[in-house]
Protein backbone atom coordinates (compact mmCIF):
# COMPACT_ATOMS: atom_id res chain seq x y z
CA UNK A 1 0.00 0.00 0.00
CA UNK A 2 1.22 3.68 -1.03
CA UNK A 3 1.30 5.63 1.92
CA UNK A 4 -0.97 8.74 0.83
CA UNK A 5 -0.59 10.51 4.55
CA UNK A 6 1.45 13.04 3.34
CA UNK A 7 -0.30 13.90 0.19
CA UNK A 8 -3.43 16.14 -0.41
CA UNK A 9 -7.06 15.91 0.34
CA UNK A 10 -7.24 16.11 -3.57
CA UNK A 11 -4.68 13.53 -3.85
CA UNK A 12 -6.08 11.12 -1.56
CA UNK A 13 -9.60 11.93 -3.21
CA UNK A 14 -8.58 10.67 -6.60
CA UNK A 15 -6.93 7.69 -4.76
CA UNK A 16 -10.11 6.60 -3.66
CA UNK A 17 -11.84 7.14 -6.95
CA UNK A 18 -9.51 4.07 -8.24
CA UNK A 19 -11.17 1.65 -5.69
CA UNK A 20 -13.35 0.95 -6.77
CA UNK A 21 -11.89 2.23 -10.01
CA UNK A 22 -14.34 5.18 -11.31
CA UNK A 23 -12.25 7.67 -12.34
CA UNK A 24 -12.79 7.72 -15.95
CA UNK A 25 -16.09 6.92 -18.01
CA UNK A 26 -15.79 3.10 -17.73
CA UNK A 27 -16.05 3.32 -13.94
CA UNK A 28 -14.75 -0.48 -14.39
CA UNK A 29 -15.20 -0.84 -10.43
CA UNK A 30 -11.89 -2.82 -9.89
CA UNK A 31 -9.31 -2.59 -6.73
CA UNK A 32 -6.47 -1.14 -8.26
CA UNK A 33 -4.81 -0.56 -5.03
CA UNK A 34 -4.74 -4.36 -4.99
CA UNK A 35 -3.96 -5.19 -8.65
CA UNK A 36 -6.95 -5.59 -10.47
CA UNK A 37 -6.99 -3.70 -13.67
CA UNK A 38 -9.61 -2.78 -16.34
CA UNK A 39 -9.93 -1.90 -19.20
CA UNK A 40 -6.99 0.53 -19.43
CA UNK A 41 -4.41 -2.74 -18.07
CA UNK A 42 -3.42 -0.42 -15.20
CA UNK A 43 -3.35 -0.84 -11.68
CA UNK A 44 -2.01 1.99 -9.30
CA UNK A 45 1.16 3.06 -10.60
CA UNK A 46 1.67 4.25 -14.21
CA UNK A 47 3.42 2.53 -16.98
CA UNK A 48 5.87 5.01 -18.56
CA UNK A 49 6.68 3.92 -22.01
CA UNK A 50 9.61 7.15 -22.52
CA UNK A 51 9.98 10.67 -21.29
CA UNK A 52 12.04 13.49 -22.59
CA UNK A 53 11.70 16.63 -24.98
CA UNK A 54 9.40 16.40 -27.95
CA UNK A 55 10.02 18.97 -30.71
CA UNK A 56 6.95 17.19 -32.97
CA UNK A 57 4.29 18.67 -30.77
CA UNK A 58 2.12 21.99 -31.77
CA UNK A 59 4.58 24.83 -31.86
CA UNK A 60 2.89 26.77 -29.07
CA UNK A 61 4.21 24.10 -26.72
CA UNK A 62 7.60 23.23 -28.65
CA UNK A 63 9.55 26.81 -28.04
CA UNK A 64 13.77 26.07 -27.71
CA UNK A 65 13.63 22.88 -25.48
CA UNK A 66 10.85 21.45 -26.54
CA UNK A 67 7.74 20.04 -24.94
CA UNK A 68 8.64 17.79 -22.00
CA UNK A 69 6.57 14.72 -22.91
CA UNK A 70 6.09 11.98 -20.10
CA UNK A 71 4.21 9.01 -22.09
CA UNK A 72 1.92 6.62 -20.39
CA UNK A 73 1.11 3.24 -21.38
CA UNK A 74 -2.45 2.08 -21.25
CA UNK A 75 -5.60 3.63 -22.40
CA UNK A 76 -9.39 3.79 -21.70
CA UNK A 77 -10.07 3.93 -25.02
CA UNK A 78 -9.90 1.14 -27.77
CA UNK A 79 -9.43 2.99 -30.80
CA UNK A 80 -8.60 0.37 -33.80
CA UNK A 81 -6.62 2.57 -35.40
CA UNK A 82 -4.30 3.82 -33.07
CA UNK A 83 -0.78 4.99 -34.18
CA UNK A 84 0.89 4.26 -30.60
CA UNK A 85 -0.84 0.73 -30.17
CA UNK A 86 2.37 -0.85 -28.53
CA UNK A 87 1.97 1.77 -25.94
CA UNK A 88 -1.75 1.90 -25.36
CA UNK A 89 -2.97 -1.56 -26.29
CA UNK A 90 0.27 -3.54 -25.50
CA UNK A 91 1.22 -1.24 -22.63
CA UNK A 92 4.74 -0.99 -23.60
CA UNK A 93 6.74 0.35 -20.38
CA UNK A 94 8.14 0.53 -16.93
CA UNK A 95 6.50 0.77 -13.68
CA UNK A 96 7.36 3.91 -12.24
CA UNK A 97 6.96 5.08 -8.20
CA UNK A 98 4.99 8.60 -7.81
CA UNK A 99 8.69 10.00 -6.08
CA UNK A 100 10.29 8.41 -9.66
CA UNK A 101 7.87 10.21 -11.94
CA UNK A 102 8.17 13.61 -9.74
CA UNK A 103 11.95 12.73 -10.66
CA UNK A 104 11.25 12.83 -14.16
CA UNK A 105 9.47 16.15 -13.94
CA UNK A 106 12.07 17.90 -12.63
CA UNK A 107 14.73 16.25 -15.48
CA UNK A 108 12.23 17.87 -18.11
CA UNK A 109 12.63 21.07 -16.35
CA UNK A 110 16.34 20.62 -16.15
CA UNK A 111 16.52 19.71 -19.77
CA UNK A 112 15.26 22.96 -20.40
CA UNK A 113 11.83 21.92 -21.70
CA UNK A 114 9.10 24.15 -21.76
CA UNK A 115 6.50 22.42 -20.01
CA UNK A 116 5.44 18.94 -18.33
CA UNK A 117 3.31 17.22 -21.19
CA UNK A 118 1.04 14.33 -20.09
CA UNK A 119 0.50 11.69 -22.95
CA UNK A 120 -2.33 9.41 -22.21
CA UNK A 121 -2.58 10.47 -18.45
CA UNK A 122 -6.38 10.04 -17.42
CA UNK A 123 -6.21 6.52 -15.82
CA UNK A 124 -3.36 7.03 -13.89
CA UNK A 125 -3.69 10.64 -12.82
CA UNK A 126 -4.10 10.17 -9.21
CA UNK A 127 0.00 9.45 -9.20
CA UNK A 128 0.52 12.41 -11.80
CA UNK A 129 -1.06 14.70 -9.07
CA UNK A 130 0.62 13.60 -6.27
CA UNK A 131 3.73 13.53 -8.37
CA UNK A 132 3.16 17.25 -9.25
CA UNK A 133 3.14 17.72 -5.83
CA UNK A 134 6.57 16.24 -4.71
CA UNK A 135 7.72 18.58 -7.84
CA UNK A 136 6.33 21.93 -7.06
CA UNK A 137 7.57 21.62 -3.41
CA UNK A 138 11.12 21.36 -5.15
CA UNK A 139 11.08 24.06 -7.70
CA UNK A 140 9.06 22.61 -10.91
CA UNK A 141 7.73 26.05 -12.15
CA UNK A 142 6.61 24.97 -15.80
CA UNK A 143 3.42 24.69 -16.51
CA UNK A 144 1.28 21.10 -16.86
CA UNK A 145 -0.37 19.71 -19.90
CA UNK A 146 -2.81 17.09 -20.11
CA UNK A 147 -2.74 15.38 -23.23
CA UNK A 148 -5.83 13.22 -23.06
CA UNK A 149 -7.81 11.09 -25.52
CA UNK A 150 -10.60 13.37 -24.50
CA UNK A 151 -12.95 10.27 -22.81
CA UNK A 152 -12.70 11.80 -19.29
CA UNK A 153 -15.19 12.18 -16.27
CA UNK A 154 -16.12 15.50 -15.07
CA UNK A 155 -15.72 14.60 -11.35
CA UNK A 156 -12.37 14.00 -11.86
CA UNK A 157 -11.45 16.90 -13.62
CA UNK A 158 -12.50 19.19 -11.02
CA UNK A 159 -9.60 17.61 -8.65
CA UNK A 160 -7.90 18.48 -11.45
CA UNK A 161 -8.70 22.48 -10.81
CA UNK A 162 -5.10 24.18 -9.95
CA UNK A 163 -2.93 21.34 -11.00
CA UNK A 164 -3.53 21.34 -14.89
CA UNK A 165 -2.20 24.56 -16.94
CA UNK A 166 -3.45 23.38 -20.18
CA UNK A 167 -5.85 21.33 -21.36
CA UNK A 168 -5.02 19.46 -24.80
CA UNK A 169 -7.76 16.97 -25.61
CA UNK A 170 -8.70 15.29 -28.44
CA UNK A 171 -12.42 15.45 -29.85
CA UNK A 172 -12.42 12.57 -31.71
CA UNK A 173 -16.21 11.89 -32.95
CA UNK A 174 -19.54 13.65 -33.27
CA UNK A 175 -21.90 10.21 -33.71
CA UNK A 176 -21.78 7.33 -31.18
CA UNK A 177 -21.93 4.61 -33.63
CA UNK A 178 -18.75 5.68 -35.39
CA UNK A 179 -17.59 6.03 -31.55
CA UNK A 180 -18.77 2.54 -30.99
CA UNK A 181 -17.32 1.12 -33.93
CA UNK A 182 -13.75 2.83 -33.82
CA UNK A 183 -13.13 2.77 -30.00
CA UNK A 184 -15.46 0.72 -28.06
CA UNK A 185 -17.25 4.07 -26.46
CA UNK A 186 -20.59 4.96 -27.67
CA UNK A 187 -20.86 7.38 -25.21
CA UNK A 188 -17.83 9.43 -26.37
CA UNK A 189 -19.57 12.38 -27.81
CA UNK A 190 -21.69 13.10 -24.83
CA UNK A 191 -18.81 12.49 -22.35
CA UNK A 192 -16.34 13.91 -24.42
CA UNK A 193 -18.59 17.59 -24.71
CA UNK A 194 -18.82 17.37 -21.10
CA UNK A 195 -15.58 16.86 -20.39
CA UNK A 196 -14.46 20.02 -23.11
CA UNK A 197 -16.41 22.40 -21.05
CA UNK A 198 -15.09 21.53 -17.66
CA UNK A 199 -11.74 22.01 -19.05
CA UNK A 200 -12.53 25.55 -20.50
CA UNK A 201 -14.56 26.16 -17.50
CA UNK A 202 -11.29 25.68 -15.53
CA UNK A 203 -8.88 27.31 -17.81
CA UNK A 204 -9.95 29.41 -20.16
CA UNK A 205 -8.89 30.24 -24.26
CA UNK A 206 -5.27 29.67 -24.54
CA UNK A 207 -2.72 31.89 -23.74
CA UNK A 208 0.99 33.04 -24.67
CA UNK A 209 3.63 34.54 -23.25
CA UNK A 210 6.64 35.01 -26.07
CA UNK A 211 4.92 32.33 -28.22
CA UNK A 212 4.61 29.57 -25.79
CA UNK A 213 1.29 28.29 -24.59
CA UNK A 214 1.10 28.81 -20.55
CA UNK A 215 -2.64 28.20 -19.92
CA UNK A 216 -6.19 27.46 -21.26
CA UNK A 217 -7.85 24.87 -23.65
CA UNK A 218 -6.11 23.88 -27.06
CA UNK A 219 -8.64 21.31 -28.98
CA UNK A 220 -6.99 18.97 -31.51
CA UNK A 221 -9.47 17.33 -33.92
CA UNK A 222 -7.90 14.03 -36.40
CA UNK A 223 -9.61 14.32 -39.59
CA UNK A 224 -11.23 11.08 -40.51
CA UNK A 225 -12.15 9.64 -43.90
CA UNK A 226 -15.34 10.60 -44.78
CA UNK A 227 -16.14 12.93 -42.23
CA UNK A 228 -16.78 9.86 -40.05
CA UNK A 229 -14.90 11.96 -37.28
CA UNK A 230 -17.76 14.99 -37.48
CA UNK A 231 -15.44 17.39 -38.47
CA UNK A 232 -18.08 20.54 -38.74
CA UNK A 233 -19.89 19.55 -36.03
CA UNK A 234 -17.14 19.60 -33.98
CA UNK A 235 -15.80 22.88 -34.58
CA UNK A 236 -19.91 23.97 -34.27
CA UNK A 237 -19.92 22.97 -30.71
CA UNK A 238 -16.39 24.71 -29.99
CA UNK A 239 -17.37 27.64 -31.69
CA UNK A 240 -20.97 27.91 -30.40
CA UNK A 241 -20.81 26.22 -27.22
CA UNK A 242 -17.28 26.53 -25.67
CA UNK A 243 -15.90 29.87 -27.43
CA UNK A 244 -15.03 31.35 -30.56
CA UNK A 245 -11.72 32.14 -29.38
CA UNK A 246 -10.77 28.26 -28.60
CA UNK A 247 -7.79 27.16 -30.45
CA UNK A 248 -8.12 23.72 -32.69
CA UNK A 249 -5.48 21.48 -34.46
CA UNK A 250 -7.13 20.02 -37.52
CA UNK A 251 -4.53 17.41 -37.70
CA UNK A 252 -3.89 15.60 -41.01
CA UNK A 253 -2.20 13.29 -39.62
CA UNK A 254 -4.73 10.12 -39.74
CA UNK A 255 -2.96 7.03 -41.30
CA UNK A 256 -4.13 3.27 -41.28
CA UNK A 257 -3.17 1.66 -38.50
CA UNK A 258 -3.15 -0.99 -35.95
CA UNK A 259 -6.39 -2.82 -37.21
CA UNK A 260 -7.52 -0.39 -39.00
CA UNK A 261 -8.37 -2.48 -42.25
CA UNK A 262 -11.51 -4.16 -39.81
CA UNK A 263 -13.27 -1.24 -40.95
CA UNK A 264 -13.68 -0.56 -44.30
CA UNK A 265 -13.99 3.35 -44.48
CA UNK A 266 -11.31 4.27 -42.40
CA UNK A 267 -9.06 1.86 -44.76
CA UNK A 268 -7.08 4.77 -46.36
CA UNK A 269 -5.72 8.05 -45.44
CA UNK A 270 -8.02 11.55 -45.82
CA UNK A 271 -8.09 13.20 -49.33
CA UNK A 272 -6.45 16.57 -49.49
CA UNK A 273 -9.82 17.98 -50.24
CA UNK A 274 -11.20 16.24 -47.16
CA UNK A 275 -8.24 18.15 -45.01
CA UNK A 276 -8.61 21.50 -46.29
CA UNK A 277 -12.44 21.22 -45.88
CA UNK A 278 -12.32 20.88 -42.19
CA UNK A 279 -9.39 23.18 -42.28
CA UNK A 280 -11.38 26.24 -43.64
CA UNK A 281 -14.39 25.46 -41.76
CA UNK A 282 -12.68 26.02 -38.90
CA UNK A 283 -10.84 29.25 -39.90
CA UNK A 284 -14.77 30.39 -40.47
CA UNK A 285 -15.79 29.50 -37.10
CA UNK A 286 -12.86 29.75 -34.29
Amino acid sequence: MIDLESFSQTTRQLWDLMNPCTLCPRTCKVYRSKGQTGFCGIADLPLVSSIGPHFGEESVLVGLGGSGTIFFAGCNLGCIFCQNYDISHYRYGRKMTIQQLAQSMLQLKEYGCSNINLVTPTHVIPAIVAAIEIAKEKGLTLPTVYNTGGYDSVETLKLLDGYIDIYMPDMKYFDPVVAEQLSSAPDYPQINRSAVSEMHSQVGDLKLEIGLATRGLLVRHLVLPENLAGSFEIIDFLADQISPKTTINVMDQYRPCFNASSHSKINRRPTLEEIQAARQYAIKKV
